[in-house]
């Protein structure tokens, strides 16, 4: 019994993310993934890309590991564009060729890797059979790769409008013009895309059918409010590359989104309209001595009349003060958006994830201005540098100690903070506590020690406590005071 294969339609307008969503599932699979537009292509045999080079590509992506690219997706863009011209009279090899070119990959079929237009396959296949001496066929089945095409079709509304007014039924018998497009489209039928313009064997081979709405300004609000958004990401790096701490408030955020949904661009007019207000800070700025810069509603609206009140006065109480509270509210959504995905990191990595790591995976975001799980995984590289060190400790050190959990946090903290390797940082620490600890132990015996975090934080007081601790239980006498060494 064969398989069918749910490939993808996706019905949406420009800039929703349908790229970027394919792109995640890929990347969240670990199966590799290819992009084309479908413009480029045209009937094999014909002037143009062919359809196959797609599968190749796959390969490519792959590290030429076949195996791997039979498991991978193919996204396809620009579907739309590639409909039958309902008034062409003769055969149209860069549309109804193009679909039917694409039949069989999407369903399956054997592609060649070696190809005459690809001198690289060709001196492959001779470099194989000269270690060889036989002519191997490397081929990709397109079994199991997952086709996803999308597209704006844009004309595809009235087509639907018209078959709903003919039957009267899902909107009312007399549907309006001035139905949101993007809702019309979700009664998307077979028969529609087939009037359309394509073949039905062609829509047949794509079974799901997926409808994206038309982003509003709250959506374009929530990605700017979201950690791992790289719009707003690039930019503070931009500033932080001149040394200036950028804040944004959040009624300011709100403008922005504002901006970008007038222009009916979908997430791309979150660039532009960050650019338009951003860019003359970042053309005047660096060229001065103001290290922090707070983007208000006020500058949303109006940026060249506020970088000049900025210019005139940018010590003025009232700004500096309104600059620290965006930044403390930036950290306390940072500490909330880490919380809600401290479960899985902590499934993940096996560490546990309190309110004191919290803190500190915060403090590393805000300080390395990068995406979230980027922050994870250096915070885990941390952690995993400092147990390398401690293992190594006996061979560097005349005591046995270990870190305790709340001393790797500490050491964590203090390597973000001056911006050292953590496990160069770990093995300082101990070799200051070291002279300290050979005394406790010389006189009480104890032959290892668990450094916690209150020794990290204050070196002399931990070794103190130690003596005293000691001294207490056996003589009850003077306490001798212990000193760090630098």
């Amino acid at each position: 019994v064969g398989m069918i294969k749910n490939n993808v339609l996706m019905i949406g307008p420009t800039g929703v993310g349908k790229t970027y969503i394919i792109k995640l599932i890929a990347h969240k699979l670990g199966v590799p993934f290819v992009k084309g537009d479908a413009t480029k292509f045209s009937e094999t045999g014909y002037v143009g890309g062919d359809v196959e080079d797609l599968v190749r590509d796959l390969v490519y992506e792959a590290n030429d590991d076949i195996e791997l690219a039979e498991n991978g997706i193919i996204y396809i863009d620009e579907i739309d564009k590639i409909a039958s011209a309902h008034n062409l009279i003769g055969h149209d090899v860069s549309r109804t060729g193009v679909q039917r070119a694409l039949l069989k990959p999407m369903e399956e079929t054997e592609v060649d890797l070696k190809v005459p237009h690809d001198p690289i396959s060709q001196i492959q296949a001779i470099e194989q059979y000269r270690r060889t001496g036989k002519r191997e066929k490397r081929v990709v089945n397109t079994k199991n790769i997952l086709f996803i095409v999308s597209g704006a079709f844009g004309d595809l509304t009235e087509i639907i409008r018209k078959r709903l007014q003919q039957q009267g039924i899902g909107f009312e018998a007399d549907v309006r013009s001035t139905e949101i497009p993007w809702e019309i489209l979700k009664e998307v039928k077979a028969q529609d895309l087939v009037e359309f313009g394509f073949e039905s064997e062609f829509v047949g081979r794509l079974p799901v059918v997926v409808v994206f709405d038309e982003l509003r300004k709250e959506d374009l609000l929530e990605i700017l409010n979201n950690p791992n958004n790289p719009i707003l990401i690039s930019k503070r790096r931009d500033f932080r590359a001149y040394g200036i701490d950028i804040q944004f408030e959040p009624e300011a955020l709100d403008g922005i989104a504002e901006m970008a949904a007038a222009e009916k661009t979908g997430a791309r007019g979150l660039v532009s309209a960050i650019e338009k207000v951003l860019i003359p800070f970042e053309k005047t700025l660096p060229s001065t001595n103001i290290k922090h810069f707070l983007v208000t509603p006020e500058v949303v609206r109006d940026p060249s009349v506020e970088l000049k009140n900025l210019l005139a006065n940018p010590d003025d109480p009232t700004y500096m003060a309104r600059f620290q509270d965006a930044k403390e509210k930036e950290f306390r959504n940072i500490q909330a958006s880490i919380s809600k995905r401290a479960g899985n990191f902590q499934k993940t990595s096996g560490l546990e994830i309190g309110k004191r790591r919290i803190e500190l995976l915060s403090a590393l975001y805000l300080k390395n201005i990068s995406d979230m799980d980027s922050v994870f995984e250096e915070f885990k590289a941390m952690y995993q540098q400092i147990k390398i060190e401690e293992a190594s400790l006996p061979e560097k050190m005349e005591v046995s100690v270990s870190f305790e959990d709340s001393a790797i946090d500490e050491i964590i903290s203090q390597a973000i903070e001056k911006d050292e390797e953590a496990g160069a940082l770990a093995y300082q620490l101990a070799k200051k506590l070291e002279y300290g600890l050979k005394l406790v132990r010389d006189r009480s015996g104890i032959e290892h020690f668990s450094i916690n975090g209150e020794a990290i934080i204050d070196m002399e007081k931990f070794v103190n406590d130690l003596l005293k601790q000691y001294y207490h239980e056996e003589y009850g006498g003077p306490i001798p005071n212990f000193k760090v060494r630098d």
